[in-house]
């Protein structure tokens, strides 16, 4: 009888993207069989996230509960996998000696040799090393899940941006061959998937070999996942408004399946913070950008990253924050007060906003992001929308659920027959956390499948 497996997944897209190969690993190497419940497991793995001291210490909070299981069970096997695992190390043991391995995100392909050092020499395994994209060669065949599916193209970030911990626990940036890539689109294609995102911390730094031996970067790898059948719509993550090109704008103009919505982090809209964050752009330079976007691709929407109370933020370096929100007009972004991570420069320097000042902001700035993306999801109501109907909707009985080019949820009554498929819906309301909408009938426009 196959043994099963709990993984619970902490972050970004990334994150879960290594989750399903995790799965795909053990599932191949040990017949492991996932289960939704710990209790169930022989074999529990946290996949994790450090970028922020809240998310670091959910994963604690966590196996302190799972030490119980051990306690009852003491055959079961617990493993700690991502960024937590990766900036720990050892140390994590230390705090948590229940837990038996710890990977880290270049390491998950070694699971199945871990795991069997674990259960057959009864001793503690540690592999947090940084084998460069080594894991994409040893790795099953991809599995769609459902018609959209996540492609990594690069691992790691070069950049070092003061505040944050990627660098030092996923490494520096390295970027898979546009032929294993171009491979892996092929095969999650003739498994139905229609709507792909590229992944890297810092996606528009790839810089992949191409059949030729020469060096392609993300404008021409979107162009080529484009190119291949069934792609219908392209989106990638994450992006550092440094890097974006005018080259890699222009390809909004150039490439239909590329969505007109991007995710662009600004951190900041104080140049004096944005210096101290290392971040490598001005406001105005970002503004800059944002014009030349929507230039070439009119109507494009943004969404963002915001760091409040970074040390040293005065309460006009804030101002000038919420007057690029109001400039910009992000349709959704996520927010956080600054947290000082271990071994970032940033770390090393006194946090000298009251943490009420900092909550204080975060609130006002929430209040404005919210207010910006209500207007934009309002403005939608009445819209003709192309939706890829990804799964059954969470409420009402016989919806399906999809997403807007901007990424935005939308519930519609249809027939279980379309999932899979891109549909016409026309937007009925919103509310506050998605669309409602109403098939475009007559005339329905169906993808056909390539």
């Amino acid at each position: 009888m196959a043994g099963k497996l709990y993984v619970k997944t902490f972050g970004c897209q990334m994150n879960e993207y290594d989750t399903d190969k995790i799965h795909a690993v053990l599932g191949r190497s040990h017949g492991l069989e996932p289960v939704s419940e710990p209790e169930a497991a022989d074999v529990l793995l946290l996949n994790t996230c450090s970028i922020r001291e809240k998310a670091q210490e959910k994963v604690f909070s966590l196996l302190g509960r799972w030490k119980s299981l051990k306690e009852v069970r003491p055959d079961l096997v617990i493993g700690v996998g991502g960024c937590v695992a990766s900036q720990e190390g050892e140390a994590l043991r230390s705090r948590a000696p229940c837990v038996d391995l710890v990977f880290g995100p270049q390491t998950l392909h070694r699971l199945p040799q871990m795991l069997d050092a674990v259960r057959g020499e009864q001793r503690p395994v540690i592999d947090i090393s940084f084998p460069l994209i080594e894991k994409f060669d040893c790795l099953p065949e991809p599995r769609a899940v459902g018609p959209s599916a996540y492609v990594s193209v690069m691992e790691g970030c070069s950049n070092k941006c003061t505040y944050c911990i990627v660098p030092l626990t996923r490494g520096d940036a390295a970027s898979r061959p546009v032929v294993d890539i171009v491979a892996e689109v092929t095969s999650l294609t003739a498994q139905g998937v229609r709507e792909l995102t590229l992944l890297g911390q810092n996606v528009n730094t790839y810089r992949g070999h191409d059949e030729s031996g020469g060096i392609a970067e993300l404008g021409a790898l979107l162009a080529r996942v484009a190119e291949q059948p069934g792609v219908e719509r392209l989106r990638y993550l994450t992006s550092h408004p440094g890097a974006l090109s005018r080259s890699l704008i222009n390809r909004y103009a150039e490439i239909p399946q590329l969505v007109g919505h991007l995710h662009l982090p600004v951190q900041s809209g104080s140049d004096r913070v944005l210096k101290l964050m290392h971040r490598g752009y001005t406001a105005a330079g970002y503004l800059e950008k944002v014009a030349r976007l929507r230039e070439v691709r009119p109507g494009l929407t943004l969404s963002s990253d915001f760091i409040v109370g970074f040390p040293g933020e005065t309460d006009d370096d804030f101002q000038l924050t919420l007057d690029l929100v109001d400039t910009v007009g992000f349709d959704a972004s996520f927010s956080f007060m600054f947290s000082p991570r271990p071994g970032t420069p940033a770390a090393s320097v006194p946090d000298d906003v009251p943490l009420e000042v900092k909550k204080a902001r975060l609130a006002e700035l929430q209040t404005r992001l919210g207010a910006s993306a209500k207007a934009i999801a309002d403005g939608l109501v009445g819209s003709m929308q192309r939706v890829l109907a990804e799964r059954p909707a969470r409420q009402g009985s016989g919806d399906l659920a999809g997403r807007t080019e901007n990424n935005l949820v939308v519930n519609f009554p249809a027939p279980a027959e379309l999932l899979g498929r891109f549909v016409d819906v026309r937007i009925t309301a919103a509310r506050p956390h998605s669309l409602r909408g109403e098939l475009a009938l007559p005339p329905l426009r169906v993808a056909v499948a390539s």
